[in-house]
């Protein structure tokens, strides 16, 4: 089995080594990192760790718009082409713990996308405050109003497909640009007929850095469930 995991980055210098280290730690797992022409040096210093960590470790450096939506895209579109039997996408800032890559990658074996979920026990967040648990939790049960998913945590980043099924998914009709991408890539999948399984995890928020979560990114989450209803 071998792995490669996806990491957005903008500004996450600080996050970025100890969380490339922690997954490398894993027999099999490589490290793709997309790196949105991050003003504070992560980019640079990914490539070091490219070359430290040779053939383990992989940049892309995008320029033009900036996005979450647009550096999961492009990072899962080159992966989507790899040799690689699984492709995780997980966020840079350390709130996706890696010791359960092993346990997701294991879920996998009967399912064909795999999604660390905050919601299966209870809620396992650590350092929200209220208002975003309360937040976080509307707006999943809003999404399973709206489309009829059946997912208990419809926003989580943490997620791990098998290639075959990423490949299903039609990347270059996605339309969304921020955090709503997530959800609009599990629309998808659900409409590919993937297998979903979900894992139980425990959500640490942020230790450094700053949250990219605006008030335009909320909205645009609002938008989404009704956007994709219209256009499929």
């Amino acid at each position: 089995m071998t792995a490669v995991v996806i990491i957005p980055t903008y500004n996450e210098r600080d996050n970025l080594d100890p969380l490339v280290r922690a997954i490398l730690a894993n027999p099999g797992f490589r490290v793709m990192v997309v790196d949105d022409h991050s003003p504070d040096g992560t980019g640079a210093l990914a490539d070091a760790l490219a070359a430290e960590f040779a053939g383990r470790v992989e940049v892309l450096h995008r320029t033009g718009p900036r996005g979450l939506g647009r550096s999961l895209r492009d990072g899962l579109t080159r992966a989507a082409e790899s040799d690689a039997d699984l492709v995780f996408q997980m966020d840079a800032d350390l709130s996706h713990d890696p010791q359960y890559l092993p346990t997701m990658a294991a879920a996998a074996a009967d399912a064909e996308l795999v999604i660390g979920s905050r919601y299966l026990q209870g809620v396992s967040v650590v350092n929200w405050p209220l208002r975003r648990i309360f937040l976080s939790a509307f707006a999943n049960r809003y999404i399973r109003a709206v489309t009829g998913l059946r997912v208990a945590d419809c926003t989580s980043g943490y997620r791990c497909w098998r290639r075959e099924a990423l490949r299903r998914v039609p990347l270059e009709r996605l339309v969304s640009e921020g955090y709503a991408f997530v959800v609009e890539m599990l629309y998808r999948a659900h409409r590919a007929g993937c297998r979903v399984r979900e894992v139980p995890i425990i959500f640490i928020e942020r230790r450094q850095g700053h949250s990219k979560v605006s008030s335009r990114v909320l909205l645009e989450s609002i938008v989404m469930p009704w956007r994709l209803l219209l256009r499929l």
